[in-house]
């Protein structure tokens, strides 16, 4: 509506909109697959607890699952999955999430969300192959972080998901940032 949110808000905000599309899309997965079963199909579970990830890897393998499965197998495979080396490997995800992406609307705003999530994924790839990764993994404490930054990650790239524009996206993400 014109005016700049608080960091406050922002983050409220974008909050408040995680829980509304976890809570959406858990009812009607969880919906569909019922309906499905009174009528003697069986659908396979299509939600399964992603908040509880701890890496946005997880996230994916948690979150849309049928979506997921649909994209590994008719993109990222056939573009090469991860047999052709680290550097295909990244392309190949920034372009599966970016496709995906298009696929949940065409606009500005779902590209970058595409786009944020491929990012991450490839963070995490990265990540997991350093020895500090495998040194601490294991501890509770990290555990945890691990937790709350991928939360962090998945708050902050609904906003894109959700945003009517360009300009109220960047508005959001300011606000957010404290700038």
């Amino acid at each position: 509506q014109g005016h700049v949110l608080s960091p406050t808000d922002a983050w409220f905000a974008a909050i408040a909109y995680s829980i509304q599309i976890y809570f959406d899309f858990s009812a009607y997965s969880d919906m569909a697959v019922g309906i499905a079963r009174i009528m003697g199909i069986d659908l396979p579970i299509n939600f399964a607890s992603p908040y509880k990830a701890r890496n946005i890897a997880d996230f994916w393998k948690r979150w849309h699952i049928t979506l997921s499965r649909f994209l590994r197998d008719y993109v990222y495979i056939p573009l090469g999955g991860n047999r052709q080396g680290n550097k295909r490997r990244l392309f190949n995800l920034m372009l599966t999430m970016l496709i995906g992406g298009i696929w949940h609307g065409a606009g500005w705003t779902f590209l970058i969300w595409g786009a944020l999530h491929g990012a991450y994924l490839g963070i995490v790839l990265v990540w997991q192959s350093t020895r500090i990764c495998a040194s601490i993994s294991r501890l509770y404490v990290w555990k945890y972080a691990a937790w709350v930054i991928t939360m962090i990650a998945v708050i902050f790239a609904w906003v894109p998901f959700r945003a009517e524009s360009m300009t109220s996206m960047n508005s959001i993400w300011m606000s957010m940032l404290w700038l």
